[in-house]
């Protein structure tokens, strides 16, 4: 925490015994860092002085603090507190000091234990609590869900909290989120998630449904229901912080102030990393007019997070008050030269302040300050007893036991002037929880459990309650619907393939049909994964046997039935059927991104030979259709018939052209290029229009094959042209079926000799 160097004006800038060119001396050791010579400096000009100079006064603290020598700045600081009152505004670097003190020798351990925190968004208060969420709290208030609602992406949130038109974005992902007035009906509960949490968690979700019925009373402003509902919630889940915050603050508005601060410090034992517990119990100390319990707090909020401005302006507030409370209304002598005898030579601090500072300040003193800190170590006058109190001695170098926790210190510090004993404190942060602890012994909080502890009970949670209704098996993809239904993601699929309703409320479903925002509910499949681990392992291994079947491109091909396709041929289909929409969507979730067509046979269902086909494409329309680009692969002949979910299904071997060698292979050659020019001749031939027609659909003839025998399916050119010819589905499928090229660029002539001798002149 780097401060800027701060130049207190001096109260007499040229009285006599101040020495310019000493101060500039000063203020460049101040710039190089060295803050002990700074402090000789400022020393020795205040004791060439009549009357001491506040603003030197000031001076020589603020470079005590620097150095490191707290108790000794104190000194100075009631020094300057005595000849006027200290402004806060003079006191950031003592505050930061001490905080920082804290955070390193005190809080460094408990912040590395509870890890780094998290940046609220409320920068009022701070950093959140340390917890780490849990699977069932909700990463908006960070409280078990209550009401749960899966958005678009998959992340789930208390439905409350999805309210507010702030929320925009999903906190996890950072996906924008469907607008309110986009969802007609608004935020659904999530009825199968909803069911397990009053399951589970029976006793936490009541209490956190009293304390929602409290919050909404509080803001109607009916703060005796309110505070009802929130003493109802805290028995059922008393170690809930941000309850005990709330209920806290009600009292507060309510001037409950005794109940508040109880509430603050319950807070503090169970959340004793968390900045805004401490701000709320130094708040309401504060209130109680128990201003040095209250600096403490501060001290620790500003530890716990240094950037936090205004919390520190509250602490230099506090203590610019503790500073100067004790010199007013008093009948102070005039304060005599720092260095001669007399009731001012030493301003004795407050009895409160020492409490209040000392504990946080006290450390070794080494010999060569042992003369200017033995005002620290002395005997301090008790205003109701005629005999001295003794201060705790300090400890000696070298004796092992250097630095004495913060518990161990306070628990030496006399009791008030008063006679009385200082009531322990009940943050069990400042003190022991029950007594105090022993040299040697650790002053480690007992750290509450975090919400990540939560503890799922294995006699209630089982895999019926996370079965799909449409399958009736352990939920796999879980997907829930806008209306908060929720389905395995293709058993879903599949019911809206033949109707986009809601397979259980029938609730339309148009609109998440057209987005297809079907994103898995993270917090379910997070729940199987964990808690139901071998069940879903089982799950899985049965869609990854039924994905491996699918996959097999021999034994169960499906088959689309509709047109001739040929290898190397596009082939635009319009998909709509529920049975085809199905086989096209298993198609590319195996990877295969293949499939069969055929024509319809009368007798078999469908012919005996067919093409297959691979997606290259798939546009999806809002009520479920698609358009589906794909291209001819490889032929196949079928050996046996079948189906699967309403869709054939094929046990195929595929076809390939026999090569042929020597004679045979030049007589080939022969033909082929014979072929190709007949057909080029025949292209040529064509009107203009009807090129336009076939170029569109099919593209231009295919150049010539240096080698025809190149393709188990032979030349590209031939199945083009079989393509654009005018024949008939059977005759083209008896083309298709040829496994020797000769054969087929036999027929292909007889048919091009055909077309051209009908074709009017």
């Amino acid at each position: 925490m780097e401060v800027e160097t701060l130049v207190h004006p001096l109260s007499h800038p040229s009285a006599p015994g101040i020495c310019p060119e000493m101060l500039e001396v000063a203020e460049e050791a101040t710039r190089a860092g060295d803050f002990s010579l700074a402090a000789e400096i400022y020393s020795s000009q205040l004791a060439d002085l009549q009357q001491p100079d506040r603003g030197l006064c000031l001076r020589k603290a603020d470079s005590l603090v620097r150095a490191g020598r707290i108790s000794e700045a104190l000194d100075s600081y009631c020094s300057a507190a005595s000849l006027g009152k200290l402004r806060p505004e003079e006191l950031p670097l003592l505050v930061e000091s001490i905080a920082r003190g804290l955070r390193e020798k005190e809080l460094g351990h408990r912040i590395a234990a509870g890890g780094e925190e998290d940046e609220d968004e409320d920068a009022e208060w701070g950093s959140t609590e340390n917890d780490r969420l849990d699977l069932f709290s909700c990463g908006l208030c960070r409280c078990l869900l209550h009401e749960p609602s899966t958005v678009e992406c998959g992340h789930t949130f208390c439905r409350r909290c999805l309210e507010p038109d702030t929320v925009t974005d999903c906190v996890h992902c950072k996906r924008a989120l469907a607008r309110k007035d986009s969802l007609p009906n608004g935020r659904r509960l999530d009825v199968v998630l909803g069911g397990l949490l009053d399951k589970l968690f029976p006793t936490e979700s009541r209490a956190r449904r009293l304390w929602i019925d409290g919050e909404v009373l509080r803001q109607s402003r009916n703060l005796t229901e309110a505070l009802q509902k929130y003493d109802e919630a805290v028995e059922l889940a008393p170690s809930t912080g941000r309850l005990l915050c709330q209920r806290a603050e009600l009292h507060m508005e309510m001037n409950n102030v005794s109940r508040a601060v109880q509430d603050a410090s319950s807070l503090c034992q169970i959340k004793p990393l968390w900045p805004k517990a401490h701000y709320l119990k130094a708040t309401t100390l504060s209130k109680a007019s128990r201003n040095d319990e209250a600096l403490q707090e501060y001290f620790l909020c500003v530890a716990l997070k240094p950037n936090w401005t205004k919390v520190k302006l509250e602490a230099q507030k506090v203590l610019a008050e503790l500073f100067s409370s004790v010199f007013e209304n008093q009948d102070i002598p005039t304060p005599l030269h720092p260095l001669q005898g007399g009731v001012a030579s030493r301003p004795i601090k407050p009895p409160v302040l020492l409490r209040t500072l000392r504990p946080l300040t006290q450390r070794p003193a080494s010999s060569s300050q042992e003369s200017d800190t033995s005002m620290t170590k002395s005997a301090l006058p008790d205003e109701s007893s005629s005999s001295p109190r003794t201060l705790p001695a300090p400890v000696a170098e070298g004796s092992g036991t250097n630095s004495k926790s913060l518990a161990d210190v306070l628990a030496c510090v006399p009791a008030p002037p008063t006679g009385l004993k200082r009531k322990q404190s009940d943050d069990g942060f400042f003190n022991p929880p029950s007594k105090h602890l022993k040299c040697g012994e650790s002053s480690s909080l007992k750290m509450a459990p975090a919400c990540g502890g939560r503890v799922v009970p294995a006699d209630l949670l089982d895999s019926g309650d996370l079965e799909c209704s449409l399958c009736m098996r352990l939920f796999y993809e879980p997907v829930a619907t806008p209306c908060g239904h929720t389905f395995c993601l293709k058993c879903l699929e599949r019911c809206l393939d033949h109707n986009p309703n809601c397979p259980l409320c029938k609730e339309n479903l148009s609109e998440f049909l057209s987005t297809r925002g079907y994103n898995k509910t993270l917090l379910m499949e997070a729940v199987l994964q964990r808690h139901l681990a071998s069940e879903l392992a089982e799950r899985k291994k049965i869609h990854e046997d039924e994905m491996k079947e699918l996959s097999n491109l021999n034994q169960e091909v499906p088959i689309f039935i509709c047109t001739m396709a040929f290898p190397t041929i596009p082939c635009p289909l319009h998909v709509f059927e529920p049975r085809y929409r199905l086989m096209i969507r298993r198609s590319m979730e195996t990877g295969t991104k293949q499939f069969g067509m055929c024509i319809a046979d009368e007798l078999k269902g469908f012919a005996d030979y067919g093409c297959m086909l691979e997606v290259q494409d798939v546009k999806f329309f809002p009520d479920g259709r698609s358009v589906v680009e794909t291209i001819g692969v490889s032929r196949f002949k079928v050996l046996s018939h079948g189906q699967r979910d309403g869709y054939h299904t094929a046990k195929i071997e595929y076809l390939e052209d026999k090569k042929v060698e020597g004679e045979e292979l030049v007589e080939l050659l022969k033909l082929h290029d014979a072929v190709y020019e007949q057909a080029s001749n025949w292209f040529t031939s064509l009107k203009d229009n009807m090129k336009t027609q076939i170029v569109s659909h099919f593209g231009h003839l295919p150049s010539k094959d240096p080698d025809p025998q190149s393709s188990g399916s032979g030349p590209a050119w031939c199945w083009w042209l079989l393509a654009v010819l005018p024949l008939e589905n059977r005759a083209q499928l008896t083309i298709l079926s040829m496994s020797a090229l000769k054969d087929r660029l036999v027929a292909i002539r007889k048919v091009l000799i055909f077309v051209m001798r009908k074709r009017p002149r």
